[in-house]
């Protein structure tokens, strides 16, 4: 036995007994069934994207992180070529950076290691520029493609043991 609602809404009331005619365990279907297939889709797709920001944006920091050590790790390598003539005739007092040898020993490093970069050497100072590229797995459903990401580092000769002298 079926059972109408008086107003226009589109329910229907179903019978859930016995087939006696009782209505008990009865229930009302509604027409609006399915939204709640349309909200999971709309929150499952944000889902995806968030997880593709938080994975893809980690690896960056992760390259950029990456690039970054060996631009010092090169520069330290730079920064033990010292012109030792120079040194020597100034009686410690100034630590000269031979420019030649410190962009080799830069320059031999990054070759090692893997890495694209360049060095550059002014006075005692010694900058080292790495190139890491990072290609997103995730979004590259939305257009994101491989992107260059810099490393930076620079190292000073200093004069001391365990701390700088002037």
């Amino acid at each position: 036995m079926t059972f109408t609602e008086p107003d226009a809404h589109p329910a229907v009331l179903t019978e859930g007994g016995s087939g006696d005619g009782t209505c008990r365990g009865s229930r009302v279907e509604r027409a609006d069934e399915g939204n709640l297939s349309l909200f999971v889709a709309v929150i499952a797709v944000a889902l995806l994207a968030v997880i593709g920001l938080a994975y893809d944006g980690a690896a960056k920091v992760q390259a950029t992180q990456q690039a970054d050590l060996a631009a010092a790790e090169a520069a330290r390598a730079a920064g033990q070529e010292l012109n030792v003539g120079t040194a020597i005739l100034t009686s410690g007092r100034s630590t000269p950076i031979d420019p030649a040898a410190a962009a080799a020993a830069a320059n031999r490093y990054l070759a090692a290691a893997g890495m694209n970069g360049s060095a550059a050497v002014t006075g005692e100072t010694v900058t080292v520029t790495t190139r890491v590229q990072w290609r997103p797995v995730l979004l590259t459903v939305v257009g994101v493609g491989p992107q260059a990401v810099e490393g930076h580092a620079t190292a000073r000769a200093a004069n001391g043991i365990t701390e700088e002298t002037p």
